[in-house]
């Protein structure tokens, strides 16, 4: 993606990126106070720099976004934390919605429009952690979930119909690495930031509580039901990306998946309150009972092996 803007400060470079220093004149001047005494340049810097970086390109990014405050007031409140003032956050969540939406492999952008959108919605969810036993132990001891933390040769080990073998098949199939989430970086209280970094953590766990395949069609439909379940405004904003689906395809998400989402996750327990940690034993089917949940109509499942019941 190509961005140019004549009224920024000489050269910001992104990656394989610049900004090039314009050439000026009186005129240009003239402009470039008009706009900066609406868009202050730092303002304007962080969302620019965050566009314009390269996909999975999140390291070099943050520090350019982190360089911008160097010399401001505001102060990070934990280790890789970009505080923006509230106009700052607005621009980016305009700016990374609209990003998300043109190209939906954009993690970064996509995260940064979880974070920017956020609001009061990790309030209550933090709220409704403090008020369940699971829950207020999640924010006590603040577990992670990533290929560190994870017991490889315990999970593989266990019997087929449990969850924690259920989520390393899910992994296996789909190729996919639990290393793979963004860290959070724009919500100022760090208890908060865990909040979203924990539903950032677990949402590949939804997957494998319910079996879902990684493509468009599976994603739609989870984002759907953590839009009903958990209240994240991305996750209602992330099925604009419906357009981009076949006409069939849309047409089945709308008809089938969005009602099982809508049904499901409201009945659903709270996904954040459970310690996900504790449960690698627990039979998969026992475990969907407990909380509420049901699979979602065929087609976007990967294949479920076969229980055999040993006499």
């Amino acid at each position: 993606m190509s961005v140019i803007c004549t009224s920024f400060p000489p050269i910001i470079r992104v990656g394989s990126h610049s900004l090039m220093k314009p050439m000026y004149s009186p005129y240009r001047r003239t402009l470039n106070h008009r706009w900066n005494s609406v868009i202050k340049p730092s303002q304007a810097r962080s969302f620019v720099a965050l566009a314009a970086s390269p996909r999975s390109s999140s390291h070099a990014t943050n520090r350019k976004l982190r360089s911008v405050h160097t010399n401001s007031r505001l102060q990070p409140a934990y280790p890789g934390h970009i505080p923006l003032t509230p106009f700052e956050n607005g621009i980016l969540a305009v700016g990374s919605a609209l990003m998300s939406l043109i190209d939906t492999r954009r993690a970064d952008m996509v995260a940064a429009c979880g974070e920017t959108t956020a609001g009061p919605t990790l309030v209550k969810l933090r709220d409704t952690m403090l008020e369940s036993p699971e829950g207020r132990r999640i924010l006590k001891e603040m577990p992670r979930i990533n290929s560190q933390t994870l017991d490889w040769e315990k999970l593989r080990s266990l019997p087929e119909n449990t969850f924690g073998r259920a989520y390393v098949r899910w992994l296996d199939a789909c190729k996919v690495t639990p290393d793979s989430r963004e860290p959070v970086h724009y919500i100022d209280d760090p208890e908060l930031a865990y909040v979203m970094q924990r539903y950032r953590e677990t949402h590949d766990l939804y997957h494998a509580l319910f079996g879902l395949k990684v493509s468009a069609l599976p994603e739609l439909a989870l984002k759907a039901f953590e839009f009903t379940n958990l209240g994240f405004p991305m996750t209602a904003l992330s099925l604009g990306a419906s357009v981009r689906l076949k006409s069939p395809q849309r047409a089945r998400l709308w008809g089938e998946f969005i009602p099982w989402a809508a049904r499901c996750g409201s009945h659903a327990r709270c996904l954040l309150t459970v310690y996900w940690e504790e449960r690698w034993g627990q039979d998969l089917d026992e475990m969907k009972k407990e909380f509420g949940v049901w699979d979602p109509p065929a087609g976007i499942t990967i294949p479920r092996p076969s229980r055999i019941d040993l006499p």
